[in-house]
């Protein structure tokens, strides 16, 4: 029985996919809306997939296959054009992924690993007061209420049809080939650019090497006791703002060039141009607490954070 990742052409997909294809043992398919082998293992066959919608049929795709680890989704972006960005949402993360796990039910798919967002638990946290898979959900933009309906969907699907469902929340993932904000503070790093992040030494952000989440999706391909859990995942190391800077730059071998402006500027200056949220995720707190995690599957991170940043400085993505 084949093992389908949809998805298969982000970050997180491609990585998955390389980690799949080295352990064996199964075969393994690529679901792609125009399938390219390029890239790819050789163990991997890719499959057509339509796009992701409430009509969208995958039938052919999941024929044979056993388990299905969900990536495929309409990712949050900054400056979203669409009209109702909700509604944009929900076709693909919602919509697209309850059509997807109904089909699966129907096939006989033993298990559907889908990957969530930390963003179902909200946006921030207070100093000390991580999110939980026991906190209610309280999603605060259209990608997280669109992820947190996904689930809830889900959940129902399994109760009613006896297909295992797991949920994986990560938060800000990083790793070789990372891009939009996080590539851009590596690159600012690298050259040497000063940046006015000195002093935000007191908030604690959670985030996951992408080696990490790969690790934590294959556990739960197998693992008895991912049956019907909703897991969140971190490298298990919260770090300010200031110290990932610093962090960043022993990886790279370019000491960060930090400037001490007090966080309350930053934070004012960024209200005025209209970059609130930014400042929010630079200034603010979003923390994991992974002990349901660790204690239900036994897993532990593999790598740290300064491997997971050293292996993100290596596999940069020169810009064009």
């Amino acid at each position: 029985m084949s093992l389908l990742v949809t998805g298969s052409t982000g970050l997180v997909g491609r990585a998955l996919l390389k980690r799949l294809a080295s352990r064996g043992g199964q075969p393994i398919r690529a679901g792609q809306r125009i399938p390219r082998d390029d890239d790819l293992p050789t163990e991997v066959t890719t499959m057509r997939m339509p796009s992701l919608d409430a009509s969208a049929s995958s039938r052919a795709a999941l024929a044979g296959t056993e388990t299905v680890i969900h990536l495929a989704a309409r990712v949050h972006v900054m400056n979203d054009r669409a009209a109702d960005p909700l509604a944009a949402f929900r076709v693909v993360n919602t919509a697209g992924t309850l059509t997807l796990a109904r089909q699966a039910a129907a096939a006989g798919i033993r298990r559907f690993i889908f990957v969530s967002s930390v963003k179902v638990n909200g946006e921030s946290t207070e100093a000390g007061h991580p999110f939980s898979a026991a906190n209610t959900p309280a999603p605060q933009d259209p990608y997280g209420i669109s992820k947190r309906e996904a689930e809830d969907g889900l959940r129902e699907i399994a109760a009613a049809t006896g297909m295992e469902v797991v949920i994986v929340r990560p938060p800000l993932v990083y790793g070789p080939g990372v891009k939009a904000n996080f590539a851009a503070l590596m690159r600012a790093v690298q050259r040497g650019l000063p940046l006015p992040l000195g002093s935000v030494t007191g908030n604690r952000r959670s985030l996951v090497a992408l080696d990490n989440l790969v690790d934590l999706l294959i556990t739960c391909i197998d693992h008895p006791a991912a049956a019907n859990q909703t897991f969140l995942v971190s490298d298990g190391e919260d770090l300010s703002t200031a110290d990932l800077l610093r962090r960043m730059g022993q990886a790279m071998s370019k000491p960060a060039r930090l400037l001490p402006v007090p966080p309350a500027l930053l934070k004012l200056g960024a209200a005025l141009v209209g970059k609130g949220d930014m400042a929010q995720r630079l200034l603010g707190n979003l923390q994991i607490d992974i002990t349901h995690t660790r204690e239900t599957l036994g897993w532990t991170p593999p790598i740290g954070v300064d491997e997971g940043l050293r292996r993100a400085a290596a596999g940069m993505v020169p810009r064009p």
